[in-house]
């Protein structure tokens, strides 16, 4: 089978790790303009992201990689 049979968990284990991290990321670090561009000058910082759109989408990304990592290591 092409790339192997387990692409599915590991495609499921990078993208929930990638939604996970991201979004705490997010949390923990928002969005910055760079210094001296047009944006910073004119519009400001930016907005923080919503607190419970973030945990929610975070909590799904963990669901998810803890549970492809279950499927992969019961193999």
């Amino acid at each position: 089978m092409f790339l192997g049979e387990d692409l599915i968990a590991w495609l499921l284990l990078a993208l929930g790790g990638a939604l996970f991290v991201g979004n705490v990321l997010a949390l923990v670090r928002p969005p910055t303009p760079p210094a001296g561009s047009v944006e910073a000058a004119v519009e400001g910082p930016m907005p923080r992201p919503p607190l419970v759109r973030s945990l929610t989408y975070a909590a799904l990304g963990l669901i998810a990689s803890v549970w492809s990592l279950a499927t992969l290591i019961a193999k």
